[in-house]
Formats: C-alpha cells, sequence, structure tokens
C-alpha cells in the first residue's frame, strides 16, 4: 500500500476531505449567492415574476435545500477558522486533526439547534 509524501497534512487523510468539503461548501456557497441576487433582481424587472420566483421557494424540498444551505454555510465557516488555525498558529498543524474533530462537533452541536425548528417550519408543523 502506497504511502503519502512526507510533510503533507492534506494526502489521503481527515485533512485532505476537510479541505475538499470546505472547497465544495464554498463553491455551493457561491452558487447560491449568484442565484440569490438575480432572484432579488427580478423584482426591479418585473414585480410578477420575483412573486413567481419566491412562491417557488416555499415548497418542502425547498426547505430541505435551504437546511443545505445552512450545512454548507456552518461546515465553511467553522473549518475556516481551522485553516486560519492551521495556517497561522505556530501548533496548528500538530492540532489539525483535534481541531477537525471539534468542527465536526459544532458542527453537530449547530445542526442539532437549527433543524429540529427549521423542518417543523417546512412541513408545518411550526405555524
Amino acid at each position: 500500500m502506497p504511502t503519502a509524501p512526507a510533510g503533507t497534512l492534506y494526502r489521503g487523510r481527515e485533512g485532505m476531505w476537510s479541505w475538499v468539503a470546505h472547497r465544495v461548501t464554498g463553491v455551493l456557497i457561491f452558487f447560491f449567492l449568484l442565484v440569490h441576487v438575480l432572484d432579488t433582481a427580478l423584482v426591479r424587472v418585473s414585480p410578477e415574476a420575483y412573486n413567481a420566483a419566491i412562491g417557488t421557494y416555499q415548497t418542502p424540498i425547498m426547505g430541505l435545500g435551504e437546511a443545505g444551505l445552512v450545512a454548507a454555510i456552518v461546515f465553511h465557516a467553522f473549518n475556516g477558522i481551522r485553516i486560519l488555525l492551521v495556517d497561522f498558529w505556530a501548533k496548528g498543524p500538530k492540532y489539525q486533526k483535534v481541531m477537525l474533530w471539534v468542527v465536526a462537533g459544532l458542527f453537530v452541536v449547530t445542526m442539532a439547534g437549527f433543524l429540529p425548528r427549521h423542518l417543523m417550519n417546512v412541513f408545518g408543523g411550526g405555524h
């Protein structure tokens, strides 16, 4: 079994997967912001088209998409702090795996606080 080259944190271990997830969540957040700017701009072009677009966001599928967006933002934010610590704190590389577990724990706690209320609203239980 080949081993990773010496001197790298990101080849085939937790660091690599957090690196990939950070890039994927960043791209997803970018595309959400692009769509958000475009649909908001519709209000100046055609208020009817804007209302139609906003109406499509009131579906359970979009509610689940909102939950995914929040999950992407929460992970991206916490992992971004971890990346800053790895890059700019002298002991960061030594503790990068522990910090990834902290990110995972903070992610779970944050989403556990958000998801129940959000899903009740999405599926009609929160009205």
